[in-house]
Formats: structure tokens, sequence, C-alpha cells
């Protein structure tokens, strides 16, 4: 990655933070829309992208938080900026229909935590947290910890290889369950702000803050597994390496499968320097751009209007120009269902 060229990285940050921020809020079973968070990303971190979307406030603050933990890694971890983070994920003070504490940690008002799964009246508690009674004391060990590596009890004393402090910060984390909700997306995101602590980040590139892989995909891919090992952790004298283990060989895959996230960037600069003074309506390259990028709908020819801001017939001399350069082609269907792909994909 350092040898490709600025602008390429840039392009693959913003692929793999679209999909980390994306895959953070499918584990937790919350299904957003790719496109706003690619917006939102692109517009912070001043990139220019075609078909920009409107953006919810919800996805505007999972990606605050990412981007914090992210690019501002090395700034001490806090309380306050924890209560950030959980206010940034619910900006209207609910969880769903529920409304929640807000900028502190939870209390047991209504009951111990609980993990629970199954209907009502048939559920099953995976796990109980620690009373909140404890969660004050314990959230000030764990931040002392993750800022000095010197924690409260003496079997933390000792340094740690940055990789293991990850994963247990993670652990920890979401062992304690310090908010009412979103507690494993944060979780996450302090073990990404650890890992980018520990250099998982390209040699010699010139932009430390970029990351080319995404835990939270792969833990996505792995959910059943992840929430099975967590729970197995979490039980009896807390034996934590059967998660270390898992940690750290997801973290392996994770940093396997961004060869797939990277080779669809080189791609689409291979597109262009072949395609580049064949194409130069700026309405064909913003939509050539959506399809490079992985737009997951069918693109028509209204869809193509909508997003070049052109009439119908516009699009549709646009796409027919392109079909005969051989860089469009129709898809599977036709009538209604007929949309058009790139040529060979």
């Amino acid at each position: 990655m350092a040898s490709i060229g600025f602008d390429l990285r840039k392009e693959a940050n913003l692929s793999t933070m679209t999909l980390d921020v994306l895959r953070t809020s499918e584990i937790e079973g919350e299904v957003l829309d790719p496109e706003q968070f690619r917006s939102s990303l692109a517009r912070r971190l001043g990139m220019d992208i075609a078909g920009a979307a409107p953006v919810d406030r919800n996805v505007e603050g999972i990606v605050e938080m990412m981007l914090d933990a992210t690019q501002h890694f090395e700034r001490p971890l806090s309380a306050e900026r924890l209560f950030g983070w959980h206010s940034a994920l619910f900006p209207t003070g609910r969880s769903g229909m529920h409304k929640i504490l807000m900028g502190r940690w939870r209390d047991d008002s209504t009951g111990p935590m609980q993990v629970v799964s199954g209907a009502m009246g048939r559920e099953r508690v995976h796990y109980e947290a620690p009373a909140a009674a404890l969660v004050k004391k314990e959230m000030t060990g764990f931040i002392k910890w993750v800022n000095t590596g010197s924690g409260p009890r003496p079997s933390t004393q000792k340094s740690l290889d940055p990789l293991i402090k990850a994963g247990l910060a993670h652990f920890w984390f979401v062992t304690l369950h310090p908010f009412e909700d979103g507690n494993g997306r944060i979780a996450r995101a302090i073990a990404d702000l650890l890992l980018m602590r520990a250099g998982v980040a390209p040699s010699g590139a010139e932009e430390s803050d970029q990351r080319f892989y995404s835990m939270s995909a792969q833990i996505r891919t792995e959910r059943e597994q992840y929430y099975s090992v967590l729970e197995s952790s979490q039980r009896g004298d807390v034996d934590v390496s059967a998660w270390l283990h898992w940690f750290l060989n997801c973290l392996q895959r994770a940093l396997e499968y961004s060869e797939h996230t990277l080779a669809a960037v080189l791609n689409k600069h291979r597109f262009w320097n072949s395609c580049a003074r064949t194409v130069r309506n700026p309405r064909q390259i913003n939509a050539l751009n959506l399809l490079l990028d992985g737009f997951e709908e069918d693109l028509n020819s209204s869809k193509w209007a909508k997003l070049t801001k052109c009439s119908p017939d516009t699009a549709l001399r646009d796409i027919h120009d392109l079909e005969k350069k051989m860089i469009l082609t129709k898809g599977e269907g036709g009538g209604r269902s007929t949309h058009y792909v790139l040529a060979g994909a």
C-alpha cells in the first residue's frame, strides 16, 4: 500500500472504513444504507465522490465515533470521550423505542444488565454484567490501563504485547457493559484504537491514520463464533485464553481478507487508466464510479437519471453510448427489470 500512491491509499482507506462502520452496526442487527456511510466518511475525509447520498443522523454518529477512535488514536481515552461516543451512537437519546441514560454509566433501575435472547417467556440469559454500583470504579481502572498499561491489579502490571492488549480491552469493556446500549460497538472502537496504536498500518505510509483492514467486517462474518467465545469466556473463572486465541486469528483473517477490498480499488485504478480517454462525460464518470465502488442496487435508466441529475432521455443516451463503447452491458432480465452492469464484471 505504501507504494501505490496517495490518492489510491485514500480510496482504499475510504472503502475499508465504509465496510467497517457498516459491519459494526450489522453485528448488532442494525442494517443501514452503505451509500450513506460512504458519503459521510468521504465528506469528513475531504474526498469528492459520485452520487453523494443524504445522510441520516444515526449514520453520522457511528461515523463520528469510528473516525475519532481511528484517526485520533493517540489521544488518551477518558470517561468524557466514551460518553461522547455513546451520545453520538444515540443522537435522540433512545435505543429503538426506549429512552436510555446518556452521558453517564448505566444504573440498575430497571434490573440487572443482562444479555438475553429468545421470545418473551422463554428468554435465555447469556450473560449478566457486574452490578452498576461497581461500574464507575471498574471503568476508572480500565481507562487508566488503556492509557498507561498499568492496571489496578497485579496481574495487569506487566507489559503486554499491544495486539493482546487490544483483544483484552475489547473483552474487558464488553464484560463490564458500562452503558445501557451500544457496548459492543464501543468495545470494537476501543479495540480499533489500540490496534492503531499497535501500528497495524502500512509501513512507510505517509498517513499513519489510514488502515486497510476491517476487524468489524471479519467479526460480522464470524458473528456466531464471536458471541459464542465471548459467552464461554465470561463464565466461571474468566479464563480469556480462548477469547484471545480467537481474537488474534480473527485479526489475521481480517488482514488476509483486506486483499479483496484493495483489489477492488486497484481494479478501479486500472479501469480508468484504460478508459480515461474514452469516457469524458461527467455524468458517465460519476455513474461508472458508483458501479466500480460496488453500488449494491440494480442501476437502471431511471436511477441513472436521479443519481446524475439529468432527464430520462439523457440518461438513456449516456447508457447507450457506453454500451456502444462496450463499457456497459445489460444485466440479466429484461423489460421492467432491465439494468446495466460493467462489461466483463
